[in-house]
């Protein structure tokens, strides 16, 4: 299933196997396109569900929502699943979709090159392998490039040293000095699980975030009656999309549900640290929304363990058996876990992409990457997103905003089989517009606030998430190709005969 052939053809080559790039293969399927193949890296599909193995790894969006319309998730029990279950999902939507014959597992692409004689692209894999497709559709996302600070010493260090999503279980934990480094999503699912069992745990905190409590995995006893009747779990569905959009997408603005989650916040941390000064280390500076809020109902009891310390003076160095802070104090472990979150602006970091006119997509990316509705960018052909610059939604769903970009790529597709085009690409002054309307929204939003975050480059700019409500992002790409799009005329070759 992974081979490649030199010059291998397909319509259309999408590039990951993860949400995005599944949801698009069952897409094609269900709308007749079978010429098409699914390039993954991995062995296997999940992407970050199947890169991210530590212990305590689960999804803090209901997954009656955080599931693909195709086939909805219609668990009566399960509120939250694990990791586990949702590759197990995963897995299911692609034999149930018949996805798995136009998988190419262990296919990592390294470049992307178009032809603008043709009008198609060669993509080279590992290997030496080519394909030639008429159109690319990347879905690779942007939670899987690990981000490990760099700290000095920390080639020096010799006990074990991991990142969260490369988990080492071949590590005991059991009677170990374990240091978290990061108390983000990740940080704060696996803290209650390490202190459990390692002998010491020590939690470097950079900056602190918003927690709001995480309601319980499974559903209590009345809400599992009431799926149980025909169409509640569609209704259940609706429901949190609207109750998400509706409350939370203020929070980003600081609108009215600003001020009320901030005090659920603030309640769900009075109530759960008694202790003062543990309490004002735990306490944000930052506007609620500026980083990602976390949904977790354990951290701040496991911070409290007795074998548990938390540590907000920055990292100076790693030495040979431990971590040193700024006060000079130096303090021994066995093993280091980075639990410092993604890559996340390096936008198909490393893959090198050249379109039309020999474009690099890299150079004009290196300050601040963006892509019309996250999907489209001038000078790139037949070339699709899911997932790209400024789509990423922390209000709601992400499968929801990956399936709005997938219909809209149909549509292209439809417009431009229709009309008999060879390539089209979004339009230069559309994609300008899209710019201006897209700052205009980030600048009244709290984004921007002075708070390190995934949601910026190095540079400051808010590259990743959507400053809008869900059914902004739907309304904006109900709309017709050709009001944003235009054909692209094949240069002649002159090579000589």
């Amino acid at each position: 299933m992974s081979a490649v052939s030199f010059g291998a053809r397909a319509r259309i080559v999408i590039v990951g196997a993860g949400f995005g790039g599944l949801a698009m293969g069952s897409a094609l399927r269900r709308a007749g396109i079978d010429d098409f193949v699914i390039v993954e890296k991995g062995q296997d599909v999940g992407g970050v569900w199947r890169e991210n193995t530590y212990p305590g790894c689960s999804c803090d969006v209901p997954s009656h929502l955080y599931s693909l319309s195709a086939r909805p998730y219609r668990n009566a029990r399960t509120r939250h699943p694990s990791q586990a279950e949702i590759l197990d999902y995963l897995r299911d939507f692609t034999a149930a979709e018949g996805l798995r014959p136009h998988l190419r597992l262990g296919t990592a692409l390294t470049g992307a090159h178009y032809d603008d004689s043709s009008g198609t692209w060669t993509l080279t894999v590992t290997g030496g392998g080519e394909y030639l497709a008429e159109t690319v559709v990347f879905a690779v996302g942007q939670l899987h490039r690990p981000f490990r600070p760099d700290i000095p010493g920390l080639d020096s260090f010799g006990g074990a040293a991991f990142h969260s999503a490369r988990w080492d279980h071949s590590v005991p934990l059991a009677g170990r000095k374990v240091a978290v480094i990061g108390t983000g999503s990740s940080g704060a699912q696996l803290l209650p699980h390490v202190a459990a069992v390692a002998d010491q745990v020590t939690v470097y905190q950079r900056t602190p975030h918003w927690v709001l409590p995480k309601p319980r995995a499974e559903f209590g006893p009345v809400l599992r009656r009431a799926l149980a009747v025909p169409g509640m779990h569609s209704v259940y569905r609706k429901a949190l999309y609207y109750g998400a959009d509706l409350t939370l997408t203020p929070l980003l603005r600081g609108g009215w549900s600003a001020g009320l989650a901030e005090r659920i916040a603030r309640t769900h941390l009075r109530r759960e640290v008694p202790d003062p000064a543990l309490r004002a280390a735990l306490t944000p500076g930052h506007p609620i929304g500026a980083k990602r809020i976390l949904f977790d109902s354990t951290i701040y009891r496991a911070l409290q363990r007795d074998n548990v310390e938390l540590v907000t003076d920055p990292l100076r160095r790693i030495t040979a058996d431990g971590i040193e802070t700024g006060g000079g104090r130096h303090r021994p472990h066995d093993v280091l876990v980075f639990a410092t979150g993604f890559r996340a602006s390096e936008f198909l970091t490393p893959i090198t992409v050249r379109g039309r006119g020999g474009a690099l997509l890299g150079e004009r990316w290196r300050t601040a990457p963006d892509a019309y509705l996250g999907l489209a960018v001038p000078q790139f052909p037949n070339l699709f997103l899911i997932a790209g610059p400024n789509s990423f939604i922390s209000t709601g769903s992400n499968p929801e905003i990956k399936e709005r970009q997938i219909a809209f790529i149909l549509k292209c597709l439809r417009w431009q089989e229709e009309s008999g085009l060879r390539a089209i690409e979004i339009n230069p002054v559309a994609a300008s517009r899209y710019r201006q309307w897209l700052q205009g929204r980030l600048d009244r939003t709290v984004l921007g606030a002075d708070v390190p975050s995934w949601y910026k480059n190095a540079d400051g700019a808010v590259t990743n998430p959507w400053p809008a409500s869900a059914r902004q992002f739907a309304r904006m790409t109900a709309t017709h190709p050709a009001e944003s799009f235009h054909a692209v005329q094949l240069s002649r070759c002159t090579c000589a005969g």
